[in-house]
């Protein structure tokens, strides 16, 4: 088998970077030679695993946060669309935001983890794909793996990523934090959500998550009932309330206990349309991808079933 590691050297507070002697001699000691790539700057990890899948690899380990996983992943499910070749990934996770792995149940010791890695068989689980405006005014798409959303979770993500506590802090710390700051100053916005062909639902909303997996923003339930493999996202709306009772009521996110929130709204569909209502700069809402936010609504989310092949 033919590995590749894709780091960020900055995840975690550099703390994968800092060891990396250990690193190294875990991935010998479970795979054997490795080659590694590091990444410089933000969708470097979608371009080197792009060209790792592209040049025979079998297994990519992304080596840092969420943000990083889903770039890797990205580039491994562009690789497949161009060349029909599958490589799997692997997720050794250090970093700000570690809520796919968090979902997936894997160990913290990281060679526990590596280790669990090479033992599990390789398993396939659905995808998203993403379409949306970005920071130019451009239309832009990308692949994600866990949880995409807009509102109040795009302007969080911009937050944590550009506190100066960024990996030094908790990261449940301080996203829920910096949850609670954006939400102080958020502006509820009104948006229309059609799910497959259902009839449009206009809301006044705080958040939309469009969600694969369960965890975002720090260890938040965000999406209780969602499964990797069953072809479908679980689709959570927090409407417009009372600001004081909802920060009151954040702490019911962290162990899926929103389902009967009044303000709360789930449900189910394999494609989501998102459409700012009236004034398009007034409520295009931000959006969150695994933790970035790099534009923002319109937004149109597709599931893509069995599309990317993980081992966990």
């Amino acid at each position: 088998m033919k590995v590749g590691v894709v780091l960020n050297p900055i995840a975690g507070g550099g703390w994968l970077k800092r060891h990396w002697p250990e690193v190294s001699a875990s991935l010998k000691k479970h795979f054997g030679d490795f080659e590694l790539r590091e990444t410089q700057a933000e969708g470097d990890a979608e371009r080197l695993a792009l060209d790792l899948a592209a040049s025979g690899f079998d297994l990519v380990i992304a080596a840092g946060g969420d943000g990083t996983a889903s770039e890797t992943a990205d580039g491994l499910l562009q690789a497949f669309d161009e060349t029909g070749r599958i490589c799997e990934l692997g997720l050794l996770p250090c970093g700000t935001g570690i809520d796919f792995a968090r979902g997936l149940g894997l160990p913290r010791d990281i060679d526990a983890t590596l280790k669990h890695i090479a033992e599990a068989k390789p398993r396939k689980v659905d995808a998203g794909r993403i379409c949306y405006i970005d920071d130019h005014g451009a239309l832009a798409s990308r692949h994600f793996i866990n949880i995409a959303s807009l509102g109040l979770s795009g302007a969080t993500d911009r937050a944590v990523n550009a506190d100066k506590r960024k990996g030094k802090v908790s990261a449940k710390a301080l996203f829920f934090w910096r949850t609670v700051l954006e939400f102080i100053r958020y502006r509820f916005q009104d948006v229309r959500i059609t799910v497959d062909d259902g009839a449009p639902v206009e809301a006044r909303m705080a958040l939309v998550a469009v969600a694969n997996g369960k965890f975002f923003g720090g260890g938040m339930m965000i999406a209780p009932d969602a499964e990797l493999g069953d072809g479908a996202f679980d689709i959570v709306i927090l409407r417009a309330a009372s600001k004081l009772r909802l920060i009151l009521d954040i702490r019911l996110l962290y162990g899926g206990r929103h389902r009967n929130h009044p303000a709360i709204t789930i449900l189910r569909g394999k494609k989501v349309v998102v459409e700012p209502l009236g004034d398009v700069e007034k409520n295009g809402a931000l959006v969150d991808i695994d933790g970035e936010s790099p534009g923002r609504i319109p937004a149109t989310f597709e599931i893509l079933p069995d599309a990317l092949t993980l081992r966990y």
